[in-house]
């Protein structure tokens, strides 16, 4: 062997010890990832994703994702001539929208990630919060204050719900089977109506009811940044509230971060916000010293 092939093997050996501490503290555990973005519609970042999951079932960790899928549904919807309104950045959903929705979440893009997780060699099944029970959906309520009148109105969503009961059940079952579970943000409310539920949330609910060691919530940006552009690494609710109030956190930012803490504050011992985009994230999230997102943990 060369002395270059030496030394990239030595790279390598290198990393596998850095990341052994991390085997062995979370064998055993829980994670749950929220997979979206644009990262979804691009086939190499959809393999090393694979790839990332299968590797920590490999080391005994217990990856659980759940997956979004608004643009898919949005070209969907397009291409079947269903118009779609949107209030304060919320589609509203309609009984023929709320179909199409679970067609193309709990068909196309659930299978999809089946299929790359099983070329990866994991053995995954994709389910849906309806499936087992598993979330059992609430109407979301969304309020509005008009500019003029100062008065305030309900927004009628349609069937946007958002999580009101988790029965992990059904999850508990498919890992103690070996199987990465793959959940469409779908779930049957007690009305008996399907809603559609944003996958953020539904994946901080779901991460709260396992008592995950980790949620990670994988989007299109480094992670929180502080009004110079630098990354903060680590964030606490009292320190994200004090963010929110000075405008350091904004736009679509917010609700990602109200759902890390919801989920730390329900039984969730740590959330990620970092960039999906970035081959293998993830691993260089958890497994290393150095990080790549911005990390949530209670007050301590």
């Amino acid at each position: 062997m060369t002395a270059t092939g030496d030394k990239a093997m030595l790279a390598k050996a290198e990393v596998l010890i850095e990341a052994l501490p991390y085997f062995q503290r979370y064998a055993g555990r829980t994670f749950v990832v929220k997979y979206g973005g644009h990262a979804m519609g691009d086939p190499e970042a959809a393999r090393d994703f694979a790839e990332d999951i299968v590797l920590l079932k490999a080391v005994g960790i217990n990856p659980v994702v759940v997956h979004g899928g608004g643009p898919q549904i949005g070209a969907m919807l397009k291409k079947l001539d269903v118009e779609s309104t949107f209030v304060d950045g919320l589609r509203v959903t309609d009984k023929a929208t709320a179909e199409i929705a679970e067609m193309v979440l709990s068909g196309a893009i659930n299978k999809e990630l089946v299929g790359w997780i099983t070329c990866a060699g994991g053995k995954a099944i994709g389910i849906s919060g309806k499936d087992g029970g598993l979330v059992t959906a609430q109407k979301l309520s969304r309020t509005t204050r008009d500019p003029e009148s100062n008065i305030e109105k309900v927004i009628d969503l349609g069937f946007v719900g958002e999580p009101a009961k988790v029965d992990t059940k059904i999850i508990d079952t498919a890992i103690s089977a070996g199987m990465i579970p793959i959940i469409a943000p779908i779930g049957a409310g007690e009305d008996g109506h399907t809603y559609n539920i944003n996958a953020d949330t539904m994946a901080g609910a779901i991460a709260a009811a396992l008592g995950a060691s980790r949620l990670f919530l994988l989007t299109d940006v480094a992670g929180v940044l502080d009004k110079g552009g630098k990354l903060l690494t680590d964030l606490t609710p009292t320190d994200i509230e004090a963010l929110g109030q000075d405008g350091t956190i904004s736009g679509g930012m917010i609700p990602k971060l109200e759902t890390c803490v919801k989920a730390v504050e329900s039984g969730c011992e740590a959330a990620v916000v970092l960039d999906g985009r970035v081959p293998h994230a993830m691993l260089l999230e958890f497994f290393t010293a150095r990080g790549a997102g911005t990390l949530v943990r209670g007050n301590s």
